[in-house]
């Protein structure tokens, strides 16, 4: 932090808010001199006229603002309002610009080190998953991105702040037995929306943001306009999806096909889900383990890889191959297509010869055992 000469002017570097401000004075060393002090001095009585008026906003009062201009339109909305409910508890009082790198960290560690409510069966504690935590954080970076571009703050102090490394390998699903089991024991208004995430291997937040304008039931076709991926897509659908959207009860005030009495979209169906589990007695399962098990469901079917990428939606084959160990003879094909090959450098009379010499040894063998 100083007084800094370069290309024949002179320019004062401070901090302000944890963040870094140079500024163009001019060819006068001196004249720098008296600026920077003038701007420590207003930094010191919190009078710095980079600091705003109409920067000076709550983080409380920018997340309900955030909530209803961005969040409200998007199929997230209701997992935003659990996330947002967390980071207000943490951030409340600050204004968007006090708010710094090192504040994000520290929630981040908070975050982490929090126990679970509920506990394992062997009493031990369970802290929140990384993943959980990563999407409070993607939540707050995506806050600070909207409010730049909103004009109600000028730094998003996400910069430089990491996720946690996610073990995204875990391959939980379901046998034809469980699902049988699972089926049977959901309640009405979830049986159809279990067996649409079954046939299809749509999102949980896909599935309950449907609406009749995007089914297409003579093509049978679903049209997501809405992705995790941010891009369309269209899943097909076989006859059971269409004949259980067909048997849902529209609700005549209601766009949506999954929703309560009022028309309103289901927010969550977590308690009905673990109901129906502990019922089937199936643990250790989540509903996105549904979508892993349309897709483990396929290639135990001998579905090849790529086709069941196009139909998860995934951009690659990368996320797609930790279902390859489930095909039960994908090895055995691709050596048999090198053989069938290799084949081919052999001429009809070797293979012959080959086959005579084979033979001669197998009789010599059988000789010496007699």
């Amino acid at each position: 932090m100083g007084v800094i000469l370069k290309r024949d002017n002179w320019y004062i570097d401070y901090y302000c808010n944890g963040r870094r401000k140079r500024e163009k004075i001019g060819t006068s060393k001196k004249l720098a001199e008296i600026v920077l002090k003038k701007r420590k001095v207003a930094i010191a009585e919190g009078k710095f006229l980079d600091i705003k008026k109409e920067q000076k906003i709550r983080f409380e009062d920018f997340a309900s603002e955030y909530l209803e201009l961005h969040s409200k339109l998007k199929k997230s909305y209701y997992t935003d309002v659990k996330i947002i409910g967390l980071l207000v508890k943490y951030f409340s009082g600050k204004y968007l610009y006090e708010i710094t790198s090192l504040d994000i960290e520290k929630f981040k560690s908070a975050r982490a080190n929090q126990v679970k409510k509920s506990k394992l069966k062997d009493g031990k504690e369970q802290f929140i998953a990384p993943a959980t935590v990563n999407r409070s954080l993607a939540v707050l970076k995506s806050m600070f991105n909207r409010a730049i571009v909103w004009g109600k703050a000028d730094n998003n102090p996400f910069k430089g702040v990491k996720l946690f490394k996610e073990n995204n390998q875990r391959l939980r699903f379901l046998e034809k037995e469980e699902i049988g089991k699972l089926l049977e024991n959901c309640y009405e208004h979830l049986k159809p929306i279990v067996i649409v995430a079954l046939n299809t291997g749509m999102r949980k937040g896909e599935i309950l943001g449907l609406r009749w304008r995007d089914i297409d039931i003579q093509r049978g076709i679903i049209h997501l306009l809405d992705t995790k991926n941010g891009e369309k897509r269209e899943v097909p659908m076989n006859e059971i999806v269409q004949r259980t959207i067909i048997g849902v009860l529209k609700h005549p005030e209601s766009q949506y096909i999954f929703c309560n009495n009022k028309g309103q979209p289901y927010g969550d169906i977590k308690k009905s889900f673990l109901t129906a589990l502990g019922k089937s007695g199936i643990v250790n399962f989540h509903f996105h383990d549904l979508r892993h098990t349309f897709a483990s469901q396929l290639v135990m079917s001998g579905v090849d890889l790529n086709t069941v990428r196009e139909l998860l939606g995934h951009k690659s084959l990368e996320m797609t191959l930790r279902y390859s160990h489930l095909s039960p003879d994908h090895k055995k094909r691709a050596v048999d297509v090198l053989g069938k090959r290799l084949d081919t450098f052999w001429t009809p009379k070797q293979i012959e010869e080959k086959a005579q010499e084979i033979e001669t040894l197998q009789l010599i063998e059988n000789k010496l055992v007699v």
